[in-house]
């Protein structure tokens, strides 16, 4: 007599369920741009949402705390003169914040602590080296100080942020980039892009090293990320508009490791991916629910757990850090659904009896530690990301401020176009100090007091040339009395 037998999994019995409505952020006007992108990032101290305004760009972050009503008048970060497309947080600093615009630009932003009392409009340094709009922006999991960005140029840039230099630019996509993804390491990127390819590409070699044509056999845009085994998890559709999900091996992209067929739906599937589980989260654009699967190294390789289902639809999805869930209510993920006016949480649960803390559910996870310098990882070394323990929760760490400064002040070789903002103009020759300041303001009376301090720093400089020749004279002096 056969019996089936149910597959063992500490996940099968996750559960969605969406907070109080007390809980929730309401009064949120949640930007309408047609661009594929979440319109929302997280971490354990902030909420950032992209918001609609008219003028120019915006986007509106609130302390994780700072639940119910958002007054009209709260203070947003402006500064891009487009709307903004994406938005990024730092893994390495929860204080740190990097956005992309159809101003062509990238932005990265400092915020503080406190409560917003007038909005922020000084990015720390302004990334210009893009032609079109930036779509896509995405920071190295375990280097500190490296941001990717890809523009509809077809164009891919890693910055130095603490440099405010491009360190390294490939342009091997002929259409439009859907998506980016960086593996565990960082050593490695796969890229989704509307010439119906998916590519893995080695950035310090500036080369693609592996690439698949069609992986989905529908035209709409798919979207793919790495695991942490170094496979490849798609989303795509059918050439008969199905949406299907896929897992690929980058070593050998003939065959897949599995492909699934989902359901007949325009709505792109955004992934969300959990290392420490080794679980992925689709959420489609305009549907009003979440599937999660398990992937695992048995057939059929990508499990089916559940379907989170509400009434609503949803505009855009954020996906919060393993070190932002509440171990004490075995909380595996928490999810924050983005509505016409809303921000809901949507928390994933393992139903448990004990109040132990619960070792298999919460394994080491990426701490905000960043595991080598810009400079490490340029020349060609690879490191895991630090992990820390989640037994006792998480505690953020006090914010820290990212100072920007160039590594030779006196070099004025004329290199891509960028621009900075006070906090670092310290260490920028004169004339570049006043036209980052005169971009963002051309008032007569910021101009006149610019041109005095110009007179100060000037004469300044002159007198500390003076002393310095003073001085030499005087070793001069003593040197051949001592002979």
């Amino acid at each position: 007599m056969s019996r089936s037998i149910v597959r063992q999994s500490k996940f099968r019995h996750v559960f969605g369920q969406t907070v109080k409505a007390e809980q929730a952020y309401d009064d949120i006007r949640v930007s309408k741009v047609t661009w594929d992108s979440s319109f929302c990032a997280i971490n354990p101290k902030f909420l950032a949402v992209i918001v609609e305004s008219s003028g120019g760009g915006s986007f509106l972050v609130l302390p994780i705390s700072k639940t119910g009503r958002v007054d009209k008048n709260y203070p947003m970060v402006i500064g891009h003169s487009g709307p903004v497309l994406d938005i990024d947080w730092c893994p390495h600093d929860d204080n740190v914040l990097a956005s992309g615009s159809e101003d062509c630009t990238a932005m990265v932003w400092q915020i503080p602590d406190h409560t917003l009392t007038r909005p922020i409009s000084d990015p720390i340094v302004v990334l210009e080296g893009h032609s079109k709009r930036v779509g896509i922006v995405t920071w190295h999991p375990t280097a500190r100080n490296i941001l990717l960005t890809a523009g509809s140029d077809n164009l891919i840039i890693i910055w130095n942020v603490g440099t405010g230099e491009p360190l390294i630019s490939m342009d091997d996509h002929p259409d439009l980039i859907y998506s980016i993804s960086w593996n565990r390491n960082g050593s490695l990127f796969c890229t989704t892009c509307k010439d119906r390819r998916l590519r893995v590409c080695d950035p310090r070699k500036r080369e693609v090293v592996a690439e698949r044509l069609a992986p989905h056999d529908g035209i709409r845009p798919m979207r793919a990320i790495f695991t942490r085994d170094g496979n490849i998890f798609t989303t795509g559709f059918t050439r008969m508009s199905q949406r299907e999900l896929g897992l690929w091996d980058p070593t050998n992209f003939e065959e897949p490791i599995a492909l699934l067929e989902l359901d007949t739906s325009n709505g792109v599937l955004l992934p969300y991916y959990d290392a420490d589980a080794n679980m992925v989260y689709l959420c489609g654009k305009g549907d009003s629910s979440i599937r999660y699967f398990e992937i695992t190294e048995e057939p059929p390789y990508v499990h089916y757990l559940n379907t989170f289902s509400s009434k609503e639809p949803q505009r855009g999805m954020g996906f919060m850090p393993k070190r932002g869930v509440d171990v004490s209510k075995c909380e595996i993920a928490r999810l924050f659904k983005l509505l016409d006016k809303k921000c809901e949480p949507i928390t994933m649960t393992v139903p448990r009896k004990s109040d132990l803390f619960q070792d298999d559910l919460y394994p080491d996870t990426a701490g905000p530690e960043p595991s080598m310098e810009p400079e490490d990882w340029l020349e060609g070394r690879n490191e895991d990301p630090i992990l820390v323990s989640m037994r006792d929760g998480y505690v953020p760490p006090k914010s820290r401020e990212l100072k920007v400064a160039r590594k030779n002040v006196l070099d004025s070789r004329p290199a891509t176009r960028r621009s900075m903002s006070t906090l670092e103009t310290s260490s920028l020759p004169v004339g570049r100090c006043i036209r980052a300041r005169c971009a963002r303001s051309s008032t007569p009376q910021l101009l006149e007091r610019l041109l005095e301090e110009i007179q100060n720093l000037k004469a300044t400089v002159l007198s500390q040339e003076k002393r310095i020749c003073d001085l030499e004279n005087k070793l001069s002096q003593y040197t051949n009395g001592t002979d």
